[in-house]
């Protein structure tokens, strides 16, 4: 699902326009993404949490000419699935 089918997926199910459903669907993103870059975590309960870990710099080969390089540390936005979300993906079997 793409955001576009998303927002029109809300759109139709909340009777809201496109646009409307656009900004809605906006602000719960930026809202998110400007937490994670306060170093906030962000639990969305059911769903799953987003949190900002820290990645340490390594060795590696550059894949177009094969030469080692190093990459530089930096942070990389995480996210682990929550109950509801694992259920759904990964249905019990009876």
């Amino acid at each position: 699902m793409t955001r576009s089918e998303l927002i029109a997926l809300y759109a139709k199910s909340r009777n809201r326009k496109k646009k409307e459903a656009e900004e809605d669907v906006n602000f719960i993103f930026d809202a998110i993404v400007d937490a994670l870059a306060r170093d906030e975590k962000v639990v969305l309960t059911g769903f799953g949490t987003f949190n900002v870990k820290d990645r340490k710099g390594k060795r590696c080969l550059n894949p177009r000419n094969k030469k080692p390089m190093q990459l530089p540390p930096g942070r990389a936005a995480t996210f682990k699935s929550g109950r509801r979300m694992r259920e759904a993906v990964n249905p019990k079997k009876d």
